[in-house]
């Protein structure tokens, strides 16, 4: 698709809640051609890092007597501990939000978007459809989502930069698997200092005049079971031995297939989707939980 154009941004630091106050964003977006299916690049480490407390219902309680994985196994525990790969959901997982229920309710239809994006993660209709169906209701232009990123900067979830310091000083690679877009996401990953290749998403398309022109359909997460692609793709390629997919939705329980995910943990300290709790082989409510067992 010819003419397609891109936003570049420079770093952004999180909103930090714990301290009541804004950080006021230090990049300058700029338009870039760029060949379809292109990437954007990655930025510097910001720096120092502040989680933004999660403000979520006390589900905990609600799940005791229903949910038997909250005690990890013997045998979950070593896959855990053992693993040389670990891929993260991004929205209300890392980030404590939906980016793109966040990105349509700045751009006035945050109600209705918000009810699709509840039916995609709960797996009652296909991820593809609802992603088509939830643009459509806004369509974003490029001026819209750079301004977005400006006044919206991500909402870390607590405990997650120091989970990805642990893996990676155990030498275990951490991946980000989002079905939602790289405009979003590169914040994040810069912040926890995960580059580029590591990052499976969906992207954003625009034309000259900066309209919006819909979403890259090359991309595996575009799609139903694209998270479990993605990490087929890893696997192959890298030739891990062991590979923990860590997420909330559907989509991400999804990706424990064969030749995929050796074991998936729901992390339902944002949104607890009962489902898909049911079927992880480990519940969590805090990542303070995965860090612990990880000392």
């Amino acid at each position: 698709m010819e003419g397609l154009i891109t936003t570049q941004l420079n770093p952004v630091r999180a909103y930090c809640r714990r301290h009541q106050s804004t950080f006021l964003p230090t990049y300058t977006p700029r338009v870039v051609k760029r060949a379809p299916g292109a990437s954007f690049g990655m930025m510097k480490h910001p720096g120092p890092l502040y989680s933004v407390a999660a403000s979520v219902q006390p589900v905990e309680n609600s799940m005791a007597g229903r949910v038997d994985n909250t005690l990890p196994s013997k045998e979950v525990l070593e896959v855990w501990q053992n693993a040389d790969a670990v891929c993260f959901d991004v929205d209300s997982t890392v980030c404590l939000d939906e980016g793109i229920d966040e990105l349509a309710e700045f751009c006035g239809a945050g109600k209705d978007v918000a009810e699709w994006t509840a039916r995609a993660m709960g797996g009652s209709v296909p991820f593809e459809e609802a992603l088509a169906a939830r643009l459509s209701l806004f369509n974003p232009s490029l001026s819209q989502v750079r301004d977005f990123l400006e006044k919206r900067p991500p909402k870390i979830s607590p405990g997650i930069d120091e989970l990805v310091k642990k893996l990676k000083a155990k030498n275990t690679d951490v991946y980000l698997i989002s079905g939602g877009f790289r405009q979003m996401i590169n914040p994040a990953a810069s912040i926890l200092g995960i580059p580029s290749e590591n990052i499976f998403a969906n992207q954003l398309l625009f034309g000259n005049s900066g309209e919006f022109l819909g979403f890259d359909e090359d991309e595996p997460t575009s799609r139903s079971g694209g998270k479990a692609t993605a990490v087929q793709q890893i696997r192959k390629a890298r030739g891990y031995k062991a590979l923990v997919m860590v997420g909330d939705g559907a989509t991400d329980l999804e990706a424990r297939k064969p030749g995929g995910a050796d074991m998936f943990i729901c992390y339902a300290g944002v949104q607890l989707r009962g489902a898909v709790a049911a079927k992880a082989d480990w519940l969590v409510f805090n990542f303070s939980d995965l860090i612990s067992t990880l000392e």
